[in-house]
């Protein structure tokens, strides 16, 4: 594996070969500390990802009949060539979309775990065996892939959802084609590595880069794509389901949150400021699960307000591979400009910000995208910042006279995706545990916590419904065969 030291680029791994696109062009990978170049990735064409899907089409029966466990001992395979390449990966990670190391090394090692939990679905069941009414038959059910599924990743977790979407996808034999968001295209080359040297047959593992209105359309799109795996934009996503339901194919989408945090007057108000800091500002707050909302009971408002601030002033930022940094830059200008945006939206909204929201400037700041973690006071649940996703170090305070009413604020927004709650009291967290309206409840515990043997997706605008990761991927890429037997 080559190591990013200077900016290397890039191929489409199809068929087992890496090809460039015809067209010579490249997508330049840009360092968001330093806004240098950190690698180069495909420009590809429509041409190019026919050749993936075409591919990844002829390999469906020959990846169906190779049987669960070989595809189980594939996946054991790259996950130990992705640990023999944490480092480089990791590193390239931090230099490509601005999250510190340790978060980096931390989310490959997640890669490498989940490779193993999904290797190990090689050895488990793919059926049952049902009563039949008949005492002469036998009745059961086996599980059947779907053929070709189509992987579209953000930029936000280069490993960890890229290999939480292929690594069941393949095990329970499907084919893939892997389309990476440009932004952070280099890393994902580099997990597509570990994949092409594991060794799997020509076809099953197919890899293109692109812009996301010609490859992310033209494998939308596509007529023999069996099922689409999706994690990106609100919009991107609508336009998925669209094009899934009118050709009849399946569809899983994960489309963001606007995650709260409820803080209640019997919390432990130290525990609830380092996990609604950790669950804001760690990776910039460029996460889907991130804590964007914070309500706060009356009675405990304005001194949990002056701890947050406090704790938040002791925030490092800075270049995110140099070891004082606690956060980065943001991912891209693109999401540095967006942040500035909703900062001076939430002034004119009426909201006060009272910390942060500037743009860092002078020595080590001044080549990259780098802000102050935001703090709004005042806000109100009808505001913009209250109801849009950011994706950046952005908390919005607002205050709730109790449960009853935060409760209220924290299901008044079209997301449901994750939510925490901080309290000592056991009713206020089973009503949580109810009333709640998303797919991650979390209690005394950072909103931004996915376990990756646990189900994972959300409610309402954030997802289509199913669900990712742990046993729950099965339901997503394979369907059921209903079989009866009975003899002459």
């Amino acid at each position: 594996m080559t190591t990013t030291t200077q900016a290397d680029a890039y191929s489409n791994f199809i068929n087992n070969e890496w090809v460039k696109t015809a067209s010579g062009k490249t997508i330049t990978s840009i360092n968001p500390a330093t806004k240098e170049a950190m690698g180069y990735v495909q420009s590809s064409s429509v041409e190019d990802l026919n050749n993936a899907v075409e591919a990844a089409y002829n390999a469906r029966k020959v990846w169906r009949k190779a049987g669960q466990a070989a595809r189980g001992q594939l996946l054991f395979k790259t996950a130990s060539i992705l640990e023999e390449n944490l480092e480089d990966i990791a590193q390239s990670m931090t230099a490509e979309m601005g999250k510190t190391l340790p978060e980096a090394k931390g989310e490959t090692a997640r890669g490498i775990a989940i490779l193993r939990y999904y290797a190990a679905e090689g050895m488990r069941k793919e059926g049952d065996v049902i009563p039949s009414s008949d005492s002469e038959a036998l009745m059961f059910t086996k599980r059947t892939p779907l053929g070709v599924v189509g992987v579209i990743t953000p930029w936000n977790f280069p490993v960890a959802i890229p290999i939480w979407k292929i690594a069941p996808a393949l095990v329970y034999g499907n084919t893939i084609v892997f389309k990476p968001a440009s932004e952070a295209a280099v890393t994902a080359a580099k997990v597509a590595e570990c994949f092409a040297k594991a060794g799997f047959p020509e076809g099953v593992f197919n890899f293109v880069t692109g812009s996301g209105s010609v490859v992310g359309q033209g494998l939308i799109d596509h007529p023999k794509l069996n099922a689409i795996t999706f994690t990106g934009s609100e919009q991107v996503g609508q336009n998925v389901a669209k094009s899934a339901a009118a050709r009849g194919i399946k569809f899983q989408l994960e489309m963001g949150g606007k995650n709260p945090a409820i803080v209640t007057k019997d919390a432990n108000l130290e525990q609830a400021v380092e996990a609604v800091i950790n669950g804001a500002f760690k990776s910039s707050g460029q996460k889907c699960t991130a804590t964007s909302r914070v309500i706060v009971e009356a009675t405990v408002y304005e001194e949990f307000k002056q701890k947050l601030v406090e704790a938040t002033e002791k925030i490092t930022v800075g270049n995110s591979l140099e070891k004082e940094v606690w956060m980065g830059p943001s991912a891209s200008e693109g999401q540095f400009n967006t942040f500035n945006e909703y900062v001076e939206k939430g002034k004119q909204e009426g909201a006060k910000l009272i910390h942060g929201g500037e743009v860092l400037t002078g020595e080590g700041y001044d080549n990259g995208f780098f802000v102050k973690p935001a703090i709004f006071d005042e806000v109100t649940a009808d505001m913009a910042i209250s109801q849009e996703e950011i994706f950046g170090p952005f908390i919005g305070l607002i205050k709730a006279a109790d449960l009853s009413e935060a409760l209220e604020l924290a299901n008044n927004t079209k997301y449901g995706l994750s939510a925490s709650i901080f309290t000592s009291n056991i009713n206020s967290i089973l009503e949580f545990i109810d009333e709640i309206e998303v797919g991650l409840v979390r209690i005394n515990a950072e909103s931004a916590g996915v376990e990756l043997q646990a189900p994972f997706g959300g409610m309402k605008g954030s997802s289509s419904g199913s669900r990712e990761q742990g046993e729950a991927a099965k339901e997503f890429y394979t369907a059921i065969k209903t079989v009866f037997i009975k003899g002459n």
